[in-house]
C-alpha cells in the first residue's frame, strides 16, 4: 500500500519504477536545489544506503527501492527550511507525511483512504489498522479495531480518542513481536465462541 499513496494487487504488472513514482520523482526535482538537497529519497540511495538505514537485507532493499506511487527519505534540514520545503511540495501538488522514521512524499491519498477501499472493494464490514507512527493515525481511528504498536524509535502517538472505549489498544511489545502479539490477541477476542 505504499504508505496509502496506492494500492498494488498481486497480478498487476511489475515495472521497476510506475508512472506515478516517476511523475513524483519529477516534480521532485522542480524543488529549488538549495531545499532539494536537504531531503534524500530512496530514489537518491542505492540499494547499500537503504540496507544500512533501514536494516533490510541488501536484496530487500533492492526491492524496497523498487517503488510505484511514494518516496520515503530523510529529512536533513532545519524546520524553517523544513516548512519552505513542504510549501513548495504543495505548490507542485505533492504531499508529506512523517512516518516513524522517513518523510514520504506522495499525491495525498492516506493510509485511511485506501483501507476504506479496499474495504469496500471486499464487502468488509470490520477492519483492522494497526501502526507506529503519526501517518497512521487516521487509519488507526478509522478502523473497527485498531492498535497503536510501541514504537521507542519515533514520536509515537498522543491518546487516540477510541482508546477510553477500548475500540483502539496498544501493544506492550515492539516492531513484528508487538505486531504478531496484537493480531494474534485481537482475534482471539473476535473469535466465535464455541457453546
Amino acid at each position: 500500500m505504499e504508505n496509502g499513496a496506492g494500492i498494488w494487487q498481486p497480478g498487476d504488472a511489475e515495472a521497476a519504477e510506475a508512472p506515478a513514482y516517476r511523475r513524483l520523482r519529477w516534480l521532485l526535482e522542480e524543488v529549488p536545489p538549495p531545499l532539494r538537497a536537504r531531503f534524500c529519497g530512496f530514489g537518491d540511495m542505492d540499494d547499500r544506503q537503504v540496507a544500512a538505514l533501514t536494516g533490510l537485507s541488501p536484496a530487500a532493499a533492492a526491492l524496497a527501492r523498487r517503488r510505484k506511487f511514494s518516496e520515503p527519505g530523510l529529512w536533513q534540514g532545519t524546520a524553517e527550511e523544513r516548512r519552505a520545503f513542504l510549501g513548495e511540495l504543495e505548490r507542485l501538488g505533492l504531499a508529506a507525511r512523517d512516518g516513524g522514521r522517513f518523510l514520504t512524499l506522495s499525491f495525498g491519498a492516506t493510509k485511511a483512504g485506501r483501507m476504506a477501499e479496499i474495504a469496500l472493494r471486499y464487502g468488509a464490514g470490520t477492519t483492522v489498522a494497526l501502526g507506529d507512527a503519526p501517518n497512521d493515525r487516521e487509519m488507526i481511528e478509522a478502523a473497527t479495531h485498531g492498535v497503536i504498536i510501541r514504537n521507542p524509535h519515533g514520536p509515537g502517538l498522543p491518546e487516540l480518542s477510541g482508546e477510553a472505549a477500548g475500540r483502539i489498544r496498544r501493544s506492550a511489545a515492539e516492531g513484528p513481536e508487538g505486531w504478531n502479539a496484537a493480531i494474534l490477541d485481537l482475534t482471539a477476542g473476535l473469535a466465535p465462541q464455541e457453546s
